[in-house]
């Protein structure tokens, strides 16, 4: 079984360590989202040991479509299919039936919708996540949810929340049904409950108390960054941690900039994922410890510097420069993306790093001033000087 040690505290961020069966997670930490088994951009699994990942995130509804989750079961499960042998954690599909507005129907039992890749219809509850993360066998399986849109009606949030609670009850009651099968890849497979409520403090608060008795290994704020202001997304934060357990991890779903997840950290937040690093490296736009470039601009076309002088991933490493970077993105060669991919997850993993040992240290305070200060001034400059290359 999971153990979750709280190491230190600073105010209500806290540095903490993880025990699973699939090895110790050190937090706080980013995931890495690998939607479909892989990392977008052409990152392997050997890449991400390489570039310090402590955790895979993959997407339920995703590899329930395509190729199949009882496929993976057959295969000997995730970890095999991908091999990567370290702590996967996978959505329970909430997120999608979200996602896919226009083409669902919630009820009671559960939810239909059709399928963004052939049209067909797809049912799933409680019950059918909880046996497509088992027949994945991943670390962490998240409960199913609801997650509602922002702005959002009181009296449709209240509703939804309700359900959602009686849908983590069946949840725990068909993993743990799963969990002693035979047959059952990860007998040891965790739950995450998920608090939501929209921007509604109030609903947040009596939900948190409310998951918080069912005594699981851990939580999750859901439901945020999911177009509301980046201060409601603190305002909810600062309002409903403190109602969670301190002693199990907290995860904030989706979540985000660099900036985000050090205002997160500071709010008692451990885990975070967000597809920005992969999607915005994709794209020409990487990140820095001096803000965020976009290498597609014409001022890198003769700079033979790496992205960011000093960094130690290994396209920087390897001293590819700005310019060659550049070429690859506009002659529409994945290799350019790759770097870029590469880089931004080197960077998110090695800032979660930076903030462990700023933690350890008893100076996260001071950390986190300096690092959005250097981002903040930098990305002023880089933009003055993009201004400037533009005439």
């Amino acid at each position: 079984m999971a153990k979750y040690t709280l190491l230190k505290t600073s105010g209500r961020a806290k540095r903490g360590r993880f025990e699973t069966v699939h090895g110790t997670i050190e937090t706080p930490v980013f995931m890495n989202v690998g939607t479909a088994g892989a990392i977008k951009g052409a990152v392997s699994t050997e890449d991400l040991r390489t570039i310090g990942c402590q955790v895979e995130l993959s997407n339920t509804y995703h590899l329930h479509v395509r190729p199949g989750d009882k496929l993976i079961h057959d295969l000997g499960g995730l970890h095999c299919f991908m091999k990567w042998d370290r702590p996967i954690l996978t959505d329970s599909g909430g997120f999608q039936v979200f996602s896919l507005a226009e083409l669902r129907k919630i009820k009671e039992e559960g939810v239909r919708f059709h399928s963004h890749v052939d049209g067909r219809l797809i049912f799933m509850g409680p019950e059918e996540s909880m046996q497509i993360q088992s027949n994945l066998g991943s670390t962490i399986a998240m409960a199913f949810d609801e997650c509602v849109k922002n702005p959002a009606e009181y009296k449709y949030a209240e509703m939804s929340v309700a359900r959602t609670t009686r849908w983590l009850k069946r949840c725990i009651d068909e993993q743990k049904r799963l969990n002693e099968l035979e047959t059952t890849i990860n007998r040891d497979q965790l739950l995450f409950g998920i608090n939501q409520g929209a921007t509604f403090e109030d609903i947040r608060i009596r939900h948190a108390e409310e998951i918080a008795a069912f005594d699981l290994p851990g939580y999750a704020v859901g439901g945020l960054a999911v177009g509301e202001p980046t201060e409601e997304m603190y305002r909810i934060l600062d309002a409903v941690v403190p109602h969670l357990p301190q002693a199990k991890p907290t995860y904030l779903m989706g979540v985000g900039t660099p900036a985000n997840i050090l205002e997160g950290v500071e709010r008692g937040i451990d885990f975070f994922d967000c597809v920005y690093p992969s999607r915005n490296g994709r794209h020409g736009h990487v990140y820095t410890n001096h803000g965020k470039m976009n290498l597609l601009n014409a001022k890198y076309e003769r700079d033979e510097r790496p992205i960011e002088e000093g960094c130690g991933c290994p396209v920087c490493r390897a001293a590819y420069s700005r310019a060659y970077v550049r070429h690859l993105l506009k002659a529409g060669e994945m290799l350019g993306m790759r770097f870029c991919v590469l880089h931004n997850l080197y960077f998110y993993n090695t800032m979660m790093s930076e903030i462990r040992l700023s933690l350890d240290e008893e100076r996260f305070p001071q950390y986190k001033q300096e690092k959005l200060r250097r981002m903040a001034e930098g990305e002023l400059e880089t933009a003055a000087q993009e201004k400037f290359s533009r005439g």
